[in-house]
């Protein structure tokens, strides 16, 4: 196993992304600040096809589809714009889909035939000089044609919070350390991790409390936006789409660590006592490495079985750790505390490379032809040589999910 090739890139990697196995990468990034993002064509060995630069919102919105065009979201006036970038960094098409001159993409989904957008209030370096809306707009997700036409848009209320880990002190409570009672939120937003997935014929979008991280996921209807079902407030976590229609929400902080899985109808099937970033077999089974928010480390990398209960696999040093993928073997890949590890099938861990690396933004594995491994650690790609075998398929984030960064399961 070696590492074949390490390059740097402007800013700080946000997404990388392949449209297929033997495909070139397509990087984004921010600029010379985060109101400047930059997106980079190169191949493995870290060559620049080609480079083309955008207005900024902070938050670099990008998808892939499966015929290499990036789709870039980005600020436009008053407006947003879904500005499709073809393999070759010349534009295709372009969508403008109506909005408040206060609002933004908070997140983003390629449908087949086109987006799914979770919108939320603009931040103040985008608004620049007309700042904050008196009221600022309510959070909403919206279906759009390829065109940018609107098929159907809904509101979001999260509504008062509350989580029994929350605490506060002050006048209301004499002084003394007492659990917060519900409060409503100043400013809501999209959810930090995995913030909008689409599998079958339903959406999870996940919102929340941008100051104290407690939200909820609402599980949609693709076709008319109807609301189907809420999850309680909880602190924000790790999400994925662990079959059609059926997602798993993770919960982590304020004494939660749980994972709980829910069906097609919005309801709760199983929950388990871990957290992590986990993906799913074809068989609909879940696994990876946990995060759990605590040094010295007291996560493994665990297995996550139907009846609610736990299968250890190897130990797991640092809390940084990328995506993982999974190849056709049922090995899993990852990088974790400076160290590229595999976990087979049968839950035995290899080491297949270290180095001295602390660096805490970790992008998502790409397995790649030929047993290639591609991440990105803050403003590097590194790519590695591996016995691993072709990538795995299942609703995430194997497949289409891991390679082109797009958490749709059709």
């Amino acid at each position: 196993m070696t590492l074949s090739s390490r390059f740097t890139l402007p800013g700080q990697v946000r997404a990388v992304a392949a449209s297929g196995p033997s495909e070139p990468l397509t990087v984004t990034t921010y600029g010379a600040n985060p109101l400047v993002t930059v997106i980079t064509r190169v191949d493995l060995s870290g060559k620049v096809a080609w480079q083309r630069t955008y207005p900024g919102t902070g938050r670099p919105q990008s998808r892939l589809s499966t015929k290499g065009t990036l789709w870039v979201a980005y600020p436009d006036g008053d407006g947003r714009v879904l500005e499709g970038v073809l393999p070759d960094g010349s534009t295709g098409s372009t969508a403008r889909p109506e909005c408040r001159p206060d609002e933004e993409i908070g997140a983003s989904v390629l449908l087949d035939d086109g987006f799914v957008v979770s919108w939320v209030g603009a931040s103040r370096p985008v608004l620049r000089e007309r700042g904050r809306p008196a009221s600022p707009p309510e959070p909403r997700v919206a279906r759009y044609t390829r065109e940018g036409a609107c098929l159907w848009s809904a509101p979001i209320a999260l509504g008062a919070v509350s989580f029994p880990g929350v605490l506060e002190t002050g006048d209301r409570t004499g002084w003394e350390l007492r659990p917060r009672r519900p409060w409503v939120p100043e400013e809501t937003g999209v959810d930090h991790w995995e913030p909008l997935l689409v599998s079958a014929d339903r959406i999870a979008a996940s919102f929340t409390d941008t100051r104290g991280g407690i939200g909820r996921t609402f599980f949609l209807d693709l076709d008319s936006g109807e609301t189907v079902s809420v999850t309680p407030p909880a602190p924000t976590g790790r999400k994925a789409i662990a079959g059609p229609g059926q997602f798993l929400i993770g919960s982590q902080g304020y004494g939660a660590f749980t994972t709980g899985r829910f069906g097609r109808d919005g309801t709760e099937t199983a929950r388990w006592a871990s957290h992590g970033a986990m993906l799913v077999d074809r068989n609909g089974n879940p696994s990876g490495p946990e995060l759990e928010n605590s040094l010295p480390s007291r996560s493994r990398f665990r297995r996550l079985t139907p009846d609610n209960t736990l299968v250890d696999g190897p130990a797991l040093t640092g809390y940084y750790t990328s995506d993982p993928a999974m190849d056709c073997e049922g090995t899993t890949v990852f990088w974790r505390d400076g160290k590229l590890l595999t976990v087979d099938k049968d839950l035995a861990g290899h080491e297949l490379f270290a180095m001295d690396d602390s660096r805490a933004v970790i992008g998502r594995v790409l397995l790649l032809n030929e047993g290639r491994v591609a991440f990105s650690l803050d403003n590097e790609v590194l790519v590695f040589r591996t016995p691993l075998g072709p990538l795995a398929e299942g609703p995430w984030p194997c497949g289409g999910g891991n390679l082109r960064g797009n958490p749709l399961s059709s």
